[in-house]
């Protein structure tokens, strides 16, 4: 039978893990998106885990999911709805068969599908997929639980541990479909539990267990798929979450400018990962500090970047709120600092796991005081690399506190990343004061075009200067309370973010003759340009201008914003970016498009928005 089965090639296909949140889901989808990366596709994932530390298991608020859409060119979302949908339970069943195609297969564990789960999930009957209108043609309805006990009866692992390795016969079954190279999955179990070798062999037993029951019942499912790489530079590829690629970032910018990296932070969802992922980096001259509370992570980061350090703190919006003094000390001070910001639900402690972009104005104006930073918005998991890279270099050049904002779906999700070289990097000039000011200067004299200040780090003989939250003379650096040297330093400081350089912001598609321009910032990128490429393929004149630097704004925002007859502007909040805009282009009056779902656009939903505006 397994001469005859049919092999059918894909430009790109979307699966959907999901299970309780013990059941490994998270993994399962991480390593089937690494083997996709390594192959060459694209790649762009999702996580979405509940809010719970542990639901009770097997409820309905308890499911876990894990999206991962391949593709053999360039993938820009983790999809609208899956092609396959892997569900361990009853309740991952009822709860996650809204995100599949209605012709998805899925892959379920039927034993866990007894009457406690079925009650658990609050099924009517034991007839579930009909009471869900499932076709049980398009289900494979594995006992996946009873025969992993079977491959594992004699690993001597006890039950409970035998049940965690359910998610690698799935993930199994999903390789065959796919017609993924087991071996690949093999490597990546064997370098995860390199100091525990029987548990990954023993996983690795279970995935070819998974393998082969997907080819010995292939009669189930018609075809096995391929997705072959298309159009791919030449290089080293890996799969990298939004958070990695921030610390990776900030990591390569330090390495550029010369300097020590410190992170100083205080753990929150969904920024966690950044410190852990820098606390790993030693041997890089890596330095990160645990604190107390989110003000003290903010404060140790500024007293390393008064010492010379590129100095970060990481946190997500409430974070940011209660970090804003210490920020504020940064702005007053003109020291370097990048703050990042990976947004979440809101307010208060909101959807602590679910992803906005609702921090925008709090970014811009939540400080007292005039208080101008700059503002960067990544635009996918990859981008988040050269995001934090420019922000860093913005605020070593500029000698000004920057804040970076990502979020929870970009800094959870995954992309197929090239890593570059460092040679090809920008460089890094941090702006340090020269051998003639020694003896006479003064900390607060400037650079007459970018009227950035010279930064001295103390230590350095003939450059004693003092710094201080208390306003300051801008000549001798003395402290001031004259109204006009107050007025003069705010108008200072506001010019010198002025007056940074960021590129023009790009359009895309039919940039010449779009009867609407989407316009969009940060994470959205790649629902607002797969919208943009739908409409384009029915013959719609659509163009998009995707902002990555919002503080400043490129100089060419005006002419971009005015040049079409329509323009929506698509944000995940309630119109903070529009808001934005108006007051920086004159008669500037957009339609809107806004969500605050806690979970990305639909990219169908935004093509029918577009549509009742054409």
């Amino acid at each position: 039978m397994a001469d005859n089965l049919e092999i059918k090639e894909l430009e790109q296909v979307v699966v959907r893990f999901s299970g309780d949140s013990g059941d490994g889901m998270q993994l399962a989808g991480n390593i089937f998106s690494t083997v996709s990366a390594t192959v060459g596709n694209g790649i762009s994932t999702f996580p979405d885990y509940p809010a719970d530390i542990r639901a009770p298991q097997g409820s309905l608020t308890g499911v876990s999911g894990f999206q991962v859409h391949i593709g053999a060119g360039k993938v820009y979302t983790p999809g609208d709805k899956c092609d396959v949908l892997v569900a361990m339970n009853a309740a991952a069943l009822k709860t996650q068969l809204k995100y599949a195609k209605p012709q998805a297969t899925i892959i379920i564990d039927t034993d866990s599908f007894g009457p406690k789960d079925l009650e658990k999930a609050q099924f009517a009957s034991d007839d579930y997929l009909g009471e869900l209108g499932v076709d049980p043609d398009r289900v494979v309805a594995c006992p996946i639980t009873k025969m992993v006990k079977d491959c594992l009866a004699e690993s001597g692992m006890d039950n409970k541990a035998i049940l965690k390795c359910r998610n690698m016969f799935a993930l199994g079954i999903v390789c065959w479909l796919f017609n993924r190279d087991i071996t690949l999955v093999a490597n990546y179990l064997r370098d995860k539990f390199a100091k525990k070798p029987q548990i990954a062999e023993n996983n690795i037993k279970v995935v070819e267990a998974g393998y082969d029951y997907g080819h010995n019942t292939h009669a189930s499912v018609p075809a096995t798929y391929r997705i072959e790489s298309k159009s791919k530079v030449k290089g080293r590829y890996m799969d990298i979450t939004g958070n990695k690629a921030t610390a990776y970032g900030l990591i390569a910018a330090a390495e550029k400018a010369g300097l020590r990296l410190f992170l100083g932070s205080y753990p929150i969802t969904p920024a966690t990962d950044i410190l852990h992922e820098l606390a790993k980096h030693k041997s890089c001259g890596v330095i990160t500090v645990q604190c107390e509370d989110e003000i003290s992570g903010c404060a140790s980061a500024l007293g390393a970047a008064f010492a010379g350090a590129l100095a970060v703190t990481s946190t997500s919006g409430p974070g940011i709120c209660l970090k804003s003094e210490a920020v504020n000390l940064a702005v007053i001070d003109e020291l370097p600092l990048v703050i990042v910001d990976v947004q979440r639900g809101g307010p208060s402690t909101g959807l602590p796991t679910k992803s906005e972009q609702t921090d925008l104005l709090l970014a811009l104006y939540g400080r007292n005081g005039e208080s101008p930073m700059p503002v960067i918005a990544a635009l996918s998991p990859t981008d988040c690399f050269d995001a934090a890279y420019q922000a860093a270099k913005i605020a070593l050049e500029h000698l000004t506190p920057v804040i970076l904002l990502t979020d929870a779906f970009i800094a959870n999700g995954s992309g197929a990343w090239m890593l570059p070289t460092i040679e090809t990097l920008d460089a890094i000039k941090p702006h340090y004061v020269t051998p003639e000011q020694k003896d006479h200067y003064t900390p607060y004299q400037r650079d007459e075009e970018t009227l950035v200040r010279y930064w001295a780090v103390p230590g350095q003989e003939g450059y004693t200067h003092i710094l201080g939250g208390l306003e300051k003379d801008g000549k001798t650096g003395n402290i001031s309370t004259d109204p006009e040297n107050h007025n003069e330093m705010c108008r200072l400081r506001a010019e010198k973010v002025a007056r940074i350089s960021v590129p023009d912001v790009e359009v895309e598609g039919d940039k010449d003759d779009a009867d609407i321009l989407l316009v969009g910032f940060g994470s959205t990128y790649g629902h607002l340009y797969s919208a943009m490429d739908e409409l384009r393929a029915e013959g719609k004149k659509v163009a998009l201008a995707q902002f990555k630097y919002i503080n400043p704004l490129p100089k060419n925002t005006a002419e971009v914003m005015t040049r079409y007859p329509k323009v929506m502007v698509a944000e995940q909040n309630l119109g903070q970016f529009a808001a934005y805009l108006r007051t920086k282009v004159d008669g500037f009056v957009p339609y809107q498009f806004n969500q605050v779902k806690g979970q990305p656009f639909v990219v169908t939903e935004l093509v029918e928005a577009i549509r009742k505006v054409l």
